[in-house]
């Protein structure tokens, strides 16, 4: 059976979107952020594609075609700007709360979808190093052909245009940002042969990958590692990193919500090897964008990193469309976005050790677990020391040792049950993994209900209707503590939000009174 993530209703037409050329035209000439990612123009006299936020001079509307996708204009024939750069794009079509016209509940576009959101997650599938469009197919349980078939018919592109677009992109980024090795570049954005790359490279772009490197410049010759990353404003930077930093574990994390900088430690698995280091994450609200830096070690797994740090950050979302049903709600909303995870595991043990408690609770339990199992680490700053404990030492920790730590029977159980299944591959926390079968196998997990699958499922699977009905500090900001069954109000509540009651969720505990269960 093909996996198919469920899709909710698509939401009502914004009266801004443009939806039409000449509504794209209008966007264009006003370098508009708000549609940065959404549509792309390619300009028939220089064969060139741009984003709407492109600086150079706006060309003659005859000379402008207009895509949805980047794939679609290299397809086209066109090349991507070296000035406005597509790659440093918010995603349109894959983005967390990205819901289109064409994204309706039909099983043939809910499994394109799905496949988009696996071709733009690096890690969630085997889709790295020569991965297929074939493999994707096997991936989603359907024939390659009837994969090619249905997102042809959905985008105008065949999936494998769309991944050797992707790639194709993805090296662009590394070239121009950083001073990986071309060898490096062709291997991390998933070329398996450098010979294969530089042919596709200098094939779509008419330049080689050393040539391109030098037109673009290389805006992160300093340190090596630093890339610019884009999202769509309005976006409240600032209550997004008083989140993290409310929540954070020393020594492990470290948010600066006055500097707007967000730095912590990592770790991650790809191709079959564990990767550490850390990173440090930079607002650049003026710009509409963020600069990450990492350590030299995650190079190699660069292209994931940046995956995870845009589901964080909650880079791609689209706030004209969610603000459109939540502003009548929700007026001081607008720009709050879902705080994800870099780590689906580390969020899921966070939410273990949130529950019934309050936040600061919660933390020390976090610190002292932390400071017990998390392996050392050496980065530029003192305030980062130590990883969060990997899915294979949780999975070993013995009773007596956890119990130790303050932590109660039942969480002890729920912990090691939780990191036994990441561990051993019967459950993936990643915005790729079915949410359905997810939440409904965390829920089979000792001292795991459905409060914390559905709050899994909002930071770290990245579901934007998931909803926690039980919380209590959603039932006092919705007003619904004093009903004979809370959970059934809130639902009837937020029956009017569909598709994303994630975002609602979060701007009720803003509004409301300060939220004490979840961490």
């Amino acid at each position: 059976m093909p996996i198919i993530l469920p899709m909710p209703a698509a939401p009502t037409p914004l009266s801004s979107d443009p939806a039409t050329d000449e509504g794209r035209y209008l966007a264009l000439q006003a370098r508009d952020a708000r549609f940065d990612g959404q549509f792309f123009t390619g300009v028939t006299s220089t064969g060139i594609y741009c984003r709407p936020v492109c600086a150079v001079r706006t060309p003659r509307r005859e000379n402008c075609r207009f895509f949805t996708l980047a794939a679609q204009a290299e397809s086209a024939g066109f090349r991507p700007c070296l000035r406005c750069r597509p790659e440093v794009a918010p995603q349109a079509l894959s983005g967390f709360g990205q819901v289109h016209a064409w994204s309706v509940q039909d099983a043939s576009h809910m499994l394109v979808r799905q496949a988009v959101r696996l071709l733009d997650a690096p890690d969630a599938w085997d889709g790295g190093q020569g991965a297929s469009a074939a493999d994707l197919a096997r991936r989603l349980g359907v024939s390659d052909r009837h994969l090619r078939r249905i997102f042809e018919a959905a985008l105008g592109v065949s999936p494998l245009q769309y991944l050797q677009t992707r790639r194709l992109l993805t090296a662009k980024q590394l070239l121009t940002d950083t001073q990986m090795p071309i060898t490096q570049v062709a291997l991390a954005s998933g070329f398996g042969r450098v010979r294969r790359f530089n042919a596709a490279f200098t094939g779509h772009y008419g330049l080689n990958p050393t040539q391109l490197r030098h037109s673009g410049g290389t805006r992160g010759a300093a340190s090596g590692r630093s890339v610019r990353l884009a999202y769509r404003p309005p976006f409240d930077a600032a209550a997004l990193l008083a989140f993290f930093a409310q929540r954070q574990f020393e020594g492990v994390e470290w948010a600066q919500p006055d500097n707007a900088v967000l730095r912590r430690t990592v770790r991650l698995r790809a191709g079959g090897q564990e990767t550490t280091g850390w990173l440090a994450a930079r607002f650049d609200t003026a710009r509409h964008g963020v600069l990450l830096e990492t350590s030299d070690s995650l190079l190699p797994v660069l292209p994931q990193v940046i995956a995870r740090v845009r589901a964080m950050l909650d880079l791609d979302a689209d706030p004209a469309a969610i603000n459109a049903l939540l502003h009548h709600s929700f007026p001081a909303g607008d720009g709050l976005r879902v705080p994800g995870a870099f780590d689906g595991f580390e969020l899921a043990v966070r939410a273990v050790l949130g529950q019934q408690i309050t936040v600061a609770a919660a933390r020390t339990l976090g610190q002292r677990l932390v400071e017990r199992f998390g392996e050392p680490i050496t980065t530029p700053w003192p305030q980062l020391r130590r990883l969060f404990p990997s899915p294979a030492v949780l999975a070993r920790a013995e009773g007596d040792a956890l119990g130790q730590l303050g932590i109660v029977r039942q969480r002890q159980a729920a912990i090691v049950a939780l990191a036994k299944a990441v561990d051993g591959g019967q459950i993936a926390l990643h915005p790729g993994a079915d949410v359905l079968a997810t939440t409904a196998a965390l829920c089979q997990l000792p001292g795991i209900g459905d409060w914390t699958a559905q709050y899994i499922a909002l930071r770290a699977l990245r579901w934007p209707d998931a909803f926690p009905a039980g919380d209590v500090a959603l039932h006092k900001a919705l007003g619904v503590q004093g009903h004979k069954h809370p959970a059934r109000a809130a639902l009837a509540v937020a029956a009017a939000w569909h598709p994303w009651r994630g975002y609602a969720v979060l701007r009720a505990w803003a509004a409301g009174p300060p939220h004490s269960t979840e961490l």
